[in-house]
């Protein structure tokens, strides 16, 4: 018991060095949040207003991150000293499906525009934000990092993930071949503020809430999901992912892409049963089993940040209310697409 409670305050001690004194240290420097208007970017913005660095932020019809002469010209100018690689083309298995050329192809551009740029300007830190979709379909669950590359990956979203994958290994050749400090980090199915609602394009989450919220305003008697309803899913809120990607920033410099999870996980069903209870529709549910289900479970395993000191803060049915009242707020923005 004395020795485990020693170990305990040693880590509790190190935790809290750790915060005021970072490896990397923000404070007076420049950060650029590429992609600042989508909701990672956003939460992002949020994130780093707490922290005395100077944000630098610039609005897609200045700059097309998909050029590569524009992205140079832009980071050589303004000479930002972190930056956070937020910006991409992003959707659910629908989506996936019927734009695969934008999903691979923008994806692609940006990141290896943004990385490069980075390198020849000299940025001091990197983050480049992937996303779980990396990892194979059937590899071993909870899904570690090491597995990354072990397997055939999931078809619904194949290219989303290889355009992820060739930016996270862009950053270990920087790594490798100069020294840079770029890293890499994935987190599972973010929700939160500023999400896209768009029934036939978004994520789950956003696609659920919206439904329901409609089926409730039509007092209809029972909301469609799409699949079987099994697949077990991990979900992130986007404001925690983004006290991960500061903290990253600050105490994490390795080639390997380090997962970031919540260490919860549910099925679809007893998602949408939440949201329903969220949004306050008592309704049944119906489930259209024609529509792909994707992975069977995706659940990422957080050890190797959870040991670094950062664990994740927002339970799920909280950041789901959280979610709703900004979809009700920005009505003007969500409601007209169910």
């Amino acid at each position: 018991m004395i020795l485990t409670s020693m170990l305990l305050n040693a880590m509790v001690i190190d935790m809290v060095r750790r915060e005021d004194n970072p490896a990397y240290s923000l404070a007076g420097k420049s950060v650029w949040v590429a992609g600042h208007n989508g909701m990672v970017g956003s939460a992002a913005l949020r994130r780093l207003s707490q922290e005395s660095c100077e944000i630098l932020r610039v609005e897609r019809s200045e700059v097309d991150l998909r050029n590569q002469f524009d992205v140079g010209q832009w980071i050589s100018d303004n000479k930002p000293q972190a930056i956070i690689v937020s910006a991409a083309t992003v959707g659910g298995i629908l989506a996936n499906i019927n734009y695969p050329v934008d999903f691979l192809y923008d994806n692609l551009m940006i990141a290896t525009n943004i990385i490069n740029a980075a390198h020849d300007h000299e940025v001091e830190k990197l983050l480049f934000i992937g996303s779980a979709c990396i990892y194979p379909r059937d590899a071993e669950q909870p899904l570690s990092e090491e597995s990354l590359l072990t397997g055939a990956l999931e078809p619904t979203n194949v290219w989303h993930a290889v355009a992820k994958i060739a930016a996270i290994k862009l950053c270990q050749a920087y790594r490798l071949q100069h020294g840079r400090d770029f890293i890499s980090a994935q987190p599972n199915n973010l929700y939160g503020p500023g999400d896209d609602f768009d029934a036939e394009a978004s994520h789950v989450i956003p696609a659920l809430m919206g439904k329901a919220h409609h089926a409730k305003i039509e007092s209809l008697e029972a909301l469609e999901v799409w699949g079987s309803g099994e697949v077990m899913r991990e979900f992130m809120h986007v404001d925690d992912l983004a006290d991960a990607a500061v903290f990253l920033l600050q105490n994490y410099s390795d080639d390997i892409p380090i997962n970031i999870g919540s260490g919860e996980e549910l099925t679809i069903r007893e998602l949408a049963e939440t949201i329903c209870r969220v949004v306050k529709y008592d309704g049944g549910l119906t489930f259209d089993r024609s529509k792909p289900d994707g992975v069977p479970r995706k659940l990422l395993n957080g050890t190797r940040l959870k040991k670094l000191g950062w664990t994740a803060n927002i339970p799920l049915e909280q950041g789901l209310q959280q979610t709703y009242d900004w979809y009700l707020d920005n009505s003007e923005v969500t409601r007209d697409k169910f």
